[in-house]
């Protein structure tokens, strides 16, 4: 049930994906610009280099192979790229200093424009439980400034411990691949085992802070009450929790990946908010089905538990509903 829920709640707020895409552009187009002035000389060495441009006709030409059946190709397409990829890191070792100091920008980058479009997304959480809880029909603008300040908080001390995470699967799963390339294994079993590792790495992060925005917006908790109970596990049922986000975490790759090649990326215009929205939407869904609070899916629709739980005297003098 909470899959039909959630799909109801996401068609509910349908809207605001719109407005996450404007604001998440606006800041993809800043820090874009900025890391571009900031590191184009290093990247341009790179870009110009025959090996990178060898890694990319090898990408291309094994889609290409892959989509046309020509599955005969591939292994001599993964050959070229493992040797591109050993003179790559071989130009890379020449120019350690520039690489290093370019990476330290695109993280520091990297880092502020997650952390603006995490307040896009706390505005966005926002709004969701408002119409669940209330049938409020709340502006995103006046949303997020409104909550600019937990919003801010909350990115302040999510987005640092999202970065590293982040940053260790990637240096991880890149070790992993070219691991895997470099083995006996068949490749399409390799590329099996990479995606694997990758939906178990994104679903891991999202189960463990599922309840992070929840605890803030709905259950009004402060800031270090939150984290405590969203990194606490008991009577969670954690493994339902991770299933449900490992089939999200599958469609939303899948819809992601038919936009890209499908539209040519034209349709990653409206995936990819999409796909913030409904995940945020099944965070506020278990929330309230495991809290035991009744919530509206749609104008006409009101879920409530078997048993609803009555309201603290706390929660009674604040307004909860």
């Amino acid at each position: 049930m909470k899959f039909k829920h959630t799909f109801h709640v996401f068609v509910d707020n349908f809207s605001v994906i719109y407005k996450q895409l404007l604001f998440r552009l606006v800041v993809l187009l800043i820090s874009g610009l900025i890391c571009w002035a900031g590191v184009y000389p290093f990247i341009k060495t790179f870009i110009d280099s025959e090996q990178l441009n060898t890694i990319i006709e090898g990408a291309k030409g094994f889609i290409t192979s892959l989509l046309n059946g020509q599955t005969g190709e591939l292994q001599s397409l993964s050959e070229k790229v493992q040797t591109a990829y050993a003179e790559l890191n071989e130009l890379l070792n020449t120019k350690l200093t520039e690489a290093v100091l370019s990476g330290l920008l695109i993280l520091l980058i990297t880092v502020v424009s997650k952390w603006f479009m995490g307040l896009g997304n706390y505005a966005t959480a926002s709004v969701i439980n408002d119409k669940m809880a209330l049938r409020a029909k709340q502006p995103f603008l006046g949303t997020l400034i409104r909550n600019l300040k937990n919003a801010s908080i909350y990115n302040a001390i999510y987005v640092p411990l999202s970065v590293l995470y982040d940053v260790l699967v990637v240096v991880a799963m890149f070790f992993l691949f070219f691991t895997l390339l470099n083995s006996v294994v068949y490749f399409f079993i390799c590329l099996f085992l990479f995606v694997l590792a990758v939906v178990v790495a994104i679903t891991f992060k999202m189960t463990v802070t599922s309840d992070w925005l929840p605890a803030l917006i709905r259950g009004k908790m402060k800031h270090g009450a939150a984290i405590k109970y969203t990194f606490s596990r008991k009577n969670k049922n954690t493994l339902n929790v991770m299933s449900n986000f490992a089939v999200i975490v599958l469609i939303v790759f899948a819809l992601n990946m038919a936009a890209l090649i499908l539209t040519l990326g034209v349709g990653l215009l409206l995936t990819v908010p999409s796909s913030y929205v409904i995940i945020i939407s099944f965070e506020f869904v278990n929330y309230y089905d495991r809290e035991e609070i009744k919530y509206s899916v749609d104008k006409n629709t009101i879920i409530s538990p078997e048993k609803e739980r009555p309201l603290s005297r706390e929660e009674f003098f604040r307004g909860d509903d």
